[in-house]
């Protein structure tokens, strides 16, 4: 599992301001450090299209920030690549929804899967 730092999300916390900075900050993160390819249910891979994120529920203790973020993202199914080959290369739309749980005094952030018991 990668991590990666969330400070101006962190900063934001408990203002007006803090499910767009969330949006904007964590948008830019590569989508290889996020679990996406295990949150696929129409495709087979992870498309190299931008993808959008929606905070659906968040949670505060004293050592983290946790956030449930809904994400719309693209998948692809793989084809042989040939020349004759009709499989269309075409994305399909994808969801999956994404806890990020942030360190509170480092900025270290962690991100897994929702599962339907969370």
């Amino acid at each position: 599992m990668s991590t990666f730092l969330l400070p101006r999300t962190l900063a934001a916390w408990n203002t007006a301001d803090f499910d767009t900075v969330f949006k904007q900050e964590a948008g830019q993160v590569d989508a290889h450090d996020l679990p996406l390819q295990q949150g696929l249910s129409y495709s087979s891979s992870v498309a190299r299209e931008p993808f959008q994120l929606a905070v659906l529920a968040t949670e505060s203790t004293v050592g983290r920030l946790r956030i449930k973020a809904s994400v719309f993202y693209a998948g692809m199914v793989g084809g042989c690549n040939c020349a004759d080959d009709p499989t269309p290369q075409e994305s399909q739309p994808e969801y999956c929804e994404l806890w990020f749980e942030i360190d509170r005094h480092t900025g270290q952030t962690r991100v897994c899967l929702v599962h339907e018991s969370d």
